[in-house]
């Protein structure tokens, strides 16, 4: 059995791009994610311990968030991989990144790039 647990919106401003610009500037960014775990024995305990912190996963969020990296592929793979290294517990992971405003020609809110992976 999988319950999930979400973080919805998580703001944050780092310098991803492809552009030098991008490096000097910078930009904002929201972040979606939803985690999958077996939350049964958490719900019984009313244990953190137990449990998949969500305090835990924004700060992985911001700390991959800081290193630059050229494409948001690369680091939507970070977080996923670094969740699934800290929270043994978690089964499933969809992380979207969305880069607010991005540098392109014409009227664009965001661009996001999604990823979707469990644990083999």
């Amino acid at each position: 059995m999988m319950q999930k647990i979400e973080l919805v919106n998580q703001r944050e401003y780092a310098y991803h791009g492809c552009l030098k610009e991008e490096s000097i500037i910078g930009s904002d960014y929201i972040i979606d994610l939803i985690v999958f775990a077996d939350l049964a024995n958490s719900a019984k305990t009313d244990q953190l311990d137990d449990t998949v912190d969500y305090v835990g996963l924004r700060q992985i969020i911001t700390q991959e968030m800081s290193i630059r990296s050229k494409l948001l592929e690369t680091v939507c793979q970070r977080i996923v991989l670094r969740i699934f290294d800290d929270f043994p517990s978690v089964l499933k992971i969809e992380v979207k990144v969305c880069k607010l405003n991005p540098p392109i020609d014409g009227d664009v809110q965001a661009v996001c790039v999604s990823f979707s992976s469990e644990k083999s």
